[in-house]
């Protein structure tokens, strides 16, 4: 069984930015890995904390024999991260799917590969009981450390109810959890899990709900467990969103623990507002006008503005951008330049392009 590394586990705990990996294709959608290593190279040069990768972003098709990328991206990405022979903690994360003989295969090639944890999805296993997936946590963990994932319906997730998350948190080797159910309820749910069980010390929360992001690390939740009060909060980000845009993602985590440390109603102000507005810019990234189907292709439009992408192209060629997506997202970027990075990046392509 893979342990997480003390060091990680206070990087999680102290919270990070961690972006979800998008998957870079040429025009004939065959995996460029030249334009996936820049990419990588863009997220770690922009100060996040890691990077989780072969997840929603990455494009769950990976994995389909005709395309079998799974392991391909797993070792790009792994190596241009080992490469850069980092100074600072640095998480690899790789997604997890399936049912649990798929999964704890994924999670070995996952360890093989040097990665630290595995974010286990729990989309595609409607047909499974609570209990059912509980075990299947249980057999993943015993391989690698666990990210747990709540995920919303409305892109493959379902609804568990508070006993499941109950005992999903007092799984052996679950480490963290990235709340993604875009619901308060449901979110309330986990954290109120966490605030009751006995590995509570244990667990980092991690916003995944991009429709709520800056209030999710602004909130403080209490509850009152056998006479005495304990607090949770959500430490970091493990997001699609923050695969764009992501020099700034940093600067807004450190933003928000600016303001926990030294709180000022003026910077609470600017956090309000802030707040409102990144999730205005990811009505139009991830497509909500739409249920979301053109939440990747989103990612990659913005990407491809930059230069940090070729084109929006997805392996499954029906997974474009919606009608008046782009409008959208050229009306968001007008709205709110200070939200996107595009200084940093030129720069950054630039002392690349040097290098070549």
């Amino acid at each position: 069984m893979k342990r997480l590394d003390r060091v990680l586990k206070s990087l999680l705990m102290e919270g990070t930015v961690i972006p979800a990996h998008p998957l870079a294709l040429d025009e004939f959608r065959n995996f460029d890995e030249e334009n996936q290593k820049l990419l990588t190279q863009y997220y770690i040069q922009s100060g996040v904390g890691g990077i989780a990768v072969a997840v929603h972003s990455t494009q769950f098709e990976i994995r389909l024999p005709k395309y079998n990328l799974f392991e391909k991206v797993l070792g790009v990405t792994a190596d241009v991260i080992d490469k850069h022979k980092l100074d600072r903690p640095f998480v690899k994360i790789a997604g997890i799917c399936g049912l649990s003989e798929q999964a704890v295969q994924e999670a070995r090639i996952a360890v093989d590969y040097g990665y630290d944890m595995g974010l286990l999805s729990m989309g595609g296993l409607q047909g499974l009981s609570e209990k059912q997936i509980l075990e299947r946590t249980e057999e993943v963990a015993k391989v690698i450390p666990v990210f747990g994932f709540y995920l919303q319906p409305s892109v493959g997730g379902r609804v568990f109810s508070y006993d499941f998350w109950s005992k999903f948190v007092e799984i052996d080797n679950v480490e963290a959890i990235k709340c993604a159910s875009f619901n308060r309820y449901q979110t309330l749910d986990v954290v109120r899990a966490i605030a009751n069980s006995s590995r509570r010390d244990q667990i980092a929360l991690y916003t995944g709900n991009d429709d709520n992001i800056v209030q999710d690390l602004l909130s403080i939740y209490r509850f009152n467990v056998n006479g005495k009060d304990i607090e949770i909060e959500f430490r970091g980000g493990l997001l699609g969103h923050w695969a764009v845009w992501t020099h700034k993602a940093v600067a807004l985590l450190a933003k928000v623990k600016d303001y926990k440390d030294n709180p000022s109603f003026a910077k609470w102000r600017a956090l309000q507002i802030l707040s409102n507005q990144t999730t205005d810019a990811n009505a139009a990234l991830f497509d909500t006008a739409n249920n979301f189907h053109g939440c990747i292709p989103g990612i990659h439009e913005v990407l491809r503005r930059q230069g940090l992408m070729k084109g929006t192209w997805c392996l499954n060629p029906d997974e474009v951008l919606s009608l008046g997506q782009y409008e959208e997202i050229s009306r968001i970027y007008a709205a709110y330049p200070e939200l996107n990075d595009d200084k940093f990046v030129t720069e950054f392509l630039n002392q690349n392009l040097m290098k070549m």
